[in-house]
């Protein structure tokens, strides 16, 4: 027998829409996002998060931990890379990272670590430096 949609898989019971205080991992730190939009089992408290609303929880928790440590903007990164004049593949082989990890960072679906931060930070401010990581580079 099918369940309706707004079913809890656990239990079977309707669902409830609900706004409150949801935990996400980044970069191995929990971070709480207040205010989450889920649905919550009134019987079971199972929490389903729709496509959607788990989508605005990763971007709301990567928000908040940017903020949390002053870290760089997306569109900073991105004004950093492209003012060097350099690509996502060269930028990541320069600080060693995979090939896709500058393209997540400028696009807002992952933050960089305070150590990349502060990296990233030193080619910005910091003239020579980026000669200096093209000379050791691996």
């Amino acid at each position: 027998m099918a369940l309706p949609d707004n079913a809890c898989p656990e239990c079977g019971s309707p669902m409830r829409e609900k706004r409150g205080r949801l935990k996400l991992p980044v970069n191995g730190e929990d971070i709480a996002v207040p205010e989450a939009p889920h649905l919550s089992c009134p019987n079971c408290h199972e929490v389903v998060l729709r496509f959607d609303d788990a989508r605005r929880l990763r971007q709301r928790a990567l928000e908040i931990y940017r903020a949390k440590y002053g870290l760089l903007t997306a569109d900073d990164i991105r004004s950093i890379r492209e003012r060097n004049g350099l690509t996502q593949a060269e930028l990541a082989r320069l600080l060693r990272l995979g090939g896709n990890t500058i393209s997540r960072w400028e696009a807002g679906r992952n933050v960089q670590t305070g150590s990349m931060d502060m990296l990233l930070r030193m080619i910005r401010d910091l003239p020579g430096s980026l000669d200096y990581l093209r000379k050791h580079a691996a």
